[in-house]
C-alpha cells in the first residue's frame, strides 16, 4: 500500500511540474515577459520612469521622474537598470520582477 500512495505521490508530481512548465512556456509566448521592452526604455528614456509603470510599478516610477527632475540621478537609475533587465535570463528576468515584485535593481 505504501509503494503505491508514492507512486500516485510521484505522478503527481510529475503532472504538476509539467502543468508549471506548461504555463511558463505560454506566459512567455504570449508576450508576458516584458524584458525587452522594460530593458529597451529604461536605457533611451530611464529618467522617465515608464518601465517601472510598464512592469506596474506605479508608486517606483513616480519616484523615479521626482529623482530626475531634483537632481538628474533618475537617468542614471534608469540606465543601470535597463542594463540590469537584459543581462538577466528571461525566466530570471520574470521571476525576480514580475513574480517576485522587486522594484528595485
Amino acid at each position: 500500500m505504501s509503494e503505491e500512495n508514492n507512486n500516485s505521490f510521484e505522478q503527481e508530481a510529475k503532472k504538476t511540474a509539467n502543468e508549471f512548465k506548461e504555463s511558463w512556456n505560454q506566459t512567455t509566448n504570449n508576450g508576458e515577459n516584458k524584458k525587452v521592452i522594460a530593458g529597451i526604455l529604461a536605457i533611451l528614456i530611464g529618467g522617465l520612469g515608464i518601465h517601472k509603470f510598464i512592469l506596474g510599478y506605479t508608486k517606483e516610477g513616480v519616484i523615479q521622474i521626482l529623482l530626475n527632475i531634483l537632481c538628474g540621478a533618475g537617468s542614471i537609475i534608469g540606465l543601470i537598470e535597463g542594463i540590469i533587465y537584459l543581462t538577466k535570463s528571461d525566466e530570471e528576468f520574470y521571476n525576480t520582477y514580475q513574480v517576485g515584485k522587486r522594484p528595485w535593481f
